[in-house]
């Protein structure tokens, strides 16, 4: 299952109460109680935190934070029972979120009640139908029982309604990965990197992107290459009353064939013929007009990256700990432009929103 989320970190931004008349509002004091039992949580102390909680409720009982931090502190202990008790009674608040159902499922899970956190996520859905978080969790009891294919269903469902939620890119991009279909993880991987671009999650999906380059791409002569990133051949005929907008499949058509030319003179494949030849398949998905066809916001970033200059130092981001040595010794030679690239990187985040958002089932 998946970390919960703590949601009590609102309360941070809830220090904006008017005090009327020099007196302090109950519910600000529930905030300020709320704030230091978010601390002692923190450093683990937990029943120094539980008791602050159970004050907060007192003072602001219409809250359902409070309720719900106190299941989270339990959680924590791995006091189940209790979480399960003090969850299930957030539920009923008219502020209620799907963290709500999300830690109601797995303390289920974590009380071997597997069947009644799968109900309980797929409640929350229909509460929340645009929650990332609860079809991440519905993946992965799919991932439990290796129902893989399930598990994926879910997991692209939690991008196609809430896209900038990293986490069902993570586990999208490690099926595929490890699939015929790596086209799919080599998209879905980068853009998780952009998403949530400094944690051990990333580094491991750097480094499986470089891995699957240096293994699906390969230099057979000094005129010979081939490439492996998809085997489907299908074509989808849901629509074929218009077959002017009919598409062929992406992966062997598009992916691959653009891949292909933007090779053309490598000899080997490492981390510095990867940056020409990303490069240049940025180039030739453009000038193809499969932008067209095949709008794709990584590509359109990584276009931007490119006409900013820093598309060498981009890359070394992305892939740099599939080899980390090459990686370290150009950052030592290269230290000025680095710290240009981040600071570019910085202020021009991929920007995600619902016209330009990428799921497969848009190809």
């Amino acid at each position: 299952m998946i970390k919960i989320i703590k949601i009590i970190g609102i309360l941070l931004l809830l220090t904006t109460f008017q005090i009327v008349n020099g007196q302090t509002t109950d519910k600000q004091k529930a905030i300020e109680k709320g704030k230091e039992a978010v601390r002692l949580m923190d450093n683990g102390r937990y029943e120094e935190s539980i008791k602050l909680l159970k004050e907060a409720q007192q003072l602001d009982p219409k809250s359902f934070i409070y309720p719900y931090e106190l299941a989270y502190a339990f959680y924590m202990q791995k006091d189940y029972k209790k979480a399960k008790k003090y969850v299930e009674s957030s539920l009923k608040y008219k502020d209620v979120n799907e963290n709500a159902y999300q830690l109601l499922g797995n303390t289920y899970d974590y009380l071997g009640k597997s069947e009644k956190a799968i109900k309980t996520y797929e409640k929350g859905l229909k509460l929340f139908p645009n929650s990332g978080n609860l079809y991440l969790e519905l993946g992965v009891m799919q991932m439990k029982n290796k129902e893989y294919l399930n598990a994926l269903q879910y997991f692209e469902k939690g991008i196609e309604v809430e896209p900038n939620f990293p986490s069902n890119y993570y586990w999208a991009a490690k099926i595929f990965l490890s699939s015929s279909e790596e086209v799919w993880g080599m998209i879905y991987g980068e853009i998780f990197i952009n998403l949530e671009p400094t944690t051990k999650r990333s580094t491991e999906i750097g480094k499986l992107l470089y891995k699957t380059y240096k293994n699906e791409i390969k230099v057979i002569s000094d005129t010979s290459y081939s490439v492996s990133f998809s085997k489907n051949t299908t074509i989808n005929i849901n629509n074929l009353e218009d077959l002017n907008n009919l598409k062929p499949p992406y992966g062997v058509t598009i992916y691959e064939p653009t891949l292909m030319f933007s090779i053309i003179g490598q000899k080997v494949i490492d981390i510095n013929t990867l940056i020409t030849i990303r490069s240049k398949f940025v180039d030739n998905y453009f000038s193809n007009g499969h932008d067209k066809q095949y709008p794709n916001l990584l590509f359109s970033y990584q276009k931007q990256i490119k006409d900013a200059g820093h598309f060498e130092a981009y890359t070394y981001f992305v892939l740099g700990k599939g080899d980390d040595d090459t990686f370290q010794k150009w950052l030592s030679e290269n230290e000025e432009k680095w710290q240009i690239f981040i600071d570019w990187f910085v202020n021009n985040k991929i920007n995600i929103n619902e016209s330009n958002k990428f799921y497969r089932g848009k190809y």
